[in-house]
């Protein structure tokens, strides 16, 4: 058993700490010390309570223990002296709340920090930077800029206000790029004029620059399509007829049109192939100054584009997009593994998801490559076109930011319907586990501690537009001046992109399974559950809307990710609420909406159920089942692909993509609890467990992560059942 030092070392448990811990306070207690007996009864009790919870506790949640059992035991005067006592260290400590930690970070002992982020390296240089400008910018927010009671809250995991290490510069969320204005148009890259390009190959150069600052400018995913890069495809035709015929002709030789029309075409399948080997590569190795590859999602939609040559030169880039990804990157080792990023959606309409349909060889390729790399991910079009309907009522059909956060409808002053060049200003998330325990199954209760909560993510959610609020276009001139959001002049401020739906601001949701379990004794999934689970959605869709006509803010409801806020919401539960079945007896909590992943549903039941609750999401969801290795059973994902076309909007299946470089075995790597009750990774063939030495690839909250996560993320993992 270890536990995490406040600097976020991780260590070995020591209950002699405890021990030497009580018997000072019971030596400064004038009246009714306590006997070497007692404080050993004390020190069993609170380790014993250390050790059923089976994670690694902080030492705060310790001495809270400690606090608890001296109080149940009777003995007051000695808890006087020890909560005292706690009392003036911290004071000495919030002196300097950051040092510690930043020192933690350079010596590269922080168990915390190496298991937030699932794609940061945290032992790199520059990864380290980031995270260290990160502490100094929380403790700035959370000292001068932040209401103390919002501070309190995000603290206690009542509320979780999102990227508070980024909330002290001027940044946004995640955006749509306008890539098709930036690459008809021309665009300024690092004071750099960058023309108009003349192929397809250098238009996806220019892009993976573009990707780059832009994931250098804002803190969340980005996602851009391959529509805007299509146009340049037949660029390439005609430069590339030019120079067959000019080859011909400097050989004196004649040719007819129709070879050298087949001639060029070939090429033009080369300069494809180039063209998507660069976004792929670049992307991957590219890193940005937050220290990882930048979060981009590659949007593929053949209705983005109108029929004929356009569409087939968009539907020859999809297909070597899937082609290259089925592949996968080499590794260190030289063995191909799966990456991470670009993650890519794929978009399921009439014409490619039935068999025989025009596309339907794209769709087969499609599900091969999630067999194998775990994406694409699928929108429905025939799903989204009836719920993303805009104010001329009329539906559409466009990528998320990211992983899953959705803009509203949009339609420009034209008329005309807009979304890329749109964005998040940002997200705060509420615990609804908190609001049912808080409510002690009241339900009464529940819904005015409720609107409660909900106040205080609204004045949160306020604070994060006000600091965006005045910012000038200069802060980001690749985002606001130079055609990825924005064409605004120097000094202006973004302001008027901030209101009447032109962004979006979400209101993040966690636990609703949970949440549904605690005030009704039944899993969401039930009848009763259900009608109760949705009544909760509706009930946070309200609250959007009255804020949004309040304020002429588009705030949308958002199924929160919670990569590593589901284990310190879990922890935040079981010290204010104990250990509750169902409830909070896991080192995590369920993202959004989901069913819990210890529930027995088949993949096909799955989808349908989550789909009406996905539909109260708007500002962002995403569905995903759970399978084995279905490389050998791709009728089965093309099933489940028709199926998420006619049921849900956007869903995903998560399969296993694994490699041990000590004995070369590519199956799936197993999580098991090793000597200290702490979960880790061991190839099951040759039980490595060095994660330096194996590649590891698991989808936990919308993309893929490859560096390993927290011990509640890692158990959610390990607990996840099949659904198929």
């Amino acid at each position: 058993m270890n536990v995490i030092k406040r600097s976020g070392e991780e260590v070995t448990f020591d209950a002699e700490k405890i021990f030497n811990a009580v018997a000072k306070a019971s030596k400064a207690t004038a009246q009714n010390p306590l006997n070497e007996e007692e404080i050993n009864a004390i020190t069993k009790t609170v380790s014993d309570e250390c050790a059923a919870l089976k994670r690694s506790l902080s030492v705060e949640e310790i001495q809270d223990l400690v606090e608890t059992e001296l109080m149940r035991s009777g003995h007051f005067a000695v808890a006087h002296n020890y909560i005292t006592y706690r009392y003036k260290r911290e004071l000495v400590r919030k002196s300097n709340s950051t040092d510690r930690q930043i020192l933690s970070l350079l010596e590269r002992n922080n168990e915390e920090v190496k298991q937030e982020n699932s794609n940061k390296n945290p032992l790199v240089n520059s990864v380290q930077r980031d995270y260290m400008a990160g502490e100094v910018s929380k403790d700035i927010t959370k000292r001068f800029l932040l209401p103390p009671d919002i501070v309190e809250a995000h603290e206690k995991g009542i509320i979780h206000f999102h990227d508070a290490d980024y909330y002290a510069q001027h940044m946004h969320n995640c955006c749509l790029v306008n890539l098709e204005d930036m690459l008809q148009n021309g665009t300024v890259i690092s004071e750099t004029m960058i023309e108009r390009p003349h192929t397809f190959s250098t238009a996806c150069n220019v892009a993976t620059q573009i990707i780059a600052q832009v994931a250098s400018s804002q803190y969340g995913g980005q996602s851009i399509t391959l529509s805007h890069l299509a146009p340049f495809v037949e660029e390439s035709r005609k430069q590339l007829r030019r120079q067959v015929k000019e080859e011909f002709a400097s050989q004196n030789m004649t040719m007819d049109e129709e070879t050298i029309n087949n001639i060029a075409e070939m090429r033009v399948r080369k300069e494809i192939e180039k063209g998507v080997q660069t976004i792929q590569y670049q992307v991957i190795t590219l890193m940005t100054t937050n220290g990882q590859a930048p979060f981009v999602t590659v949007f593929m939609y053949l209705n983005e584009v109108p029929e004929g040559r356009l569409r087939d030169d968009l539907a020859m880039i999809i297909e070597e997009t899937l082609k290259q990804r089925i592949l996968g990157v080499k590794n260190e080792k030289g063995v191909y593994i799966t990456p991470a990023f670009p993650k890519l959606i794929y978009v399921l309409q009439e014409d490619n998801v039935h068999a025989g349909s025009r596309y339907y060889y794209l769709t087969e390729l499609a599900a091969k490559c999630t067999a194998k790399r775990l994406v694409p991910d699928y929108i429905s079009e025939k799903m989204m076109l009836q719920l993303k309907i805009d104010k001329n009522g009329e539906g559409h059909c466009y990528p998320c930011m990211g992983c899953r956060s959705f803009l509203t409808p949009y339609v420009d002053d034209a008329g005309k319907p807009k979304y890329y060049g749109r964005f998040n200003q940002g997200v705060v998330t509420i615990n609804l586990v908190d609001v049912a325990c808080s409510s002690n199954g009241d339900e009464e209760a529940f819904w005015k501690i409720m609107d409660e909560r909900l106040k205080l993510c609204y004045r949160a959610l306020m604070c994060r537009h006000q600091r965006l609020l005045g910012t000038p276009s200069d802060v980001a001139p690749i985002l606001w001046q130079n055609g990825a959001l924005a064409r605004l002049k120097k000094g202006e401020t973004i302001d008027k992109l901030l209101f009447n739906g032109y962004s979006t601001i979400s209101l993040g949701y966690a636990g609703l399974c949970e949440c549904v379990y605690y005030m009704k004794g039944v899993s969401h999934t039930d009848p009763k559950g259900t009608e109760f689970g949705l009544k909760v959605m509706q009930y946070l869709n309200d609250a959007c809307a009255a804020w949004k006509a309040k304020e002429h803010i588009d705030f949308s409801l958002y199924g929160t990710p919670l990569e590593s806020t589901t284990y310190k919401f879990a922890k935040c539960l079981q010290e204010r609420f104990g250990v509750i079945e169902h409830v909070t007896d896991k080192n995590y909590i369920t993202n959004s909406y989901h069913i819990h992943v210890t529930e027995n549903i088949n993949a096909f039941d799955k989808l349908t159920f989550e789909a009406q609750f996905q539909r109260l999401s708007p500002g962002g969801a995403i569905s995903y089942v759970e399978v084995p290795n279905m490389q050998n059973n791709i009728p089965a994902v093309l099933a489940l692909m028709e199926h998420i076309y006619d049921h849900i909007m956007y869903a995903e299946l998560n399969t296993k993509s694994d490699y041990c470089q000590v004995c070369g075995y590519d199956g799936e790597i197993q999580i098991v609890e090793d000597e200290n009750h702490k979960l880790v990774w061991e190839c099951p063939n040759c039980h490595n467990r060095d994660q330096d030495k194996m590649n590891v690839a698991r989808r936990t909250c919308g993309y893929i992560g490859t560096q390993y996560w927290n011990q509640g993320r890692t158990q959610e993992i390990k607990e996840r059942v099949l659904h198929l």
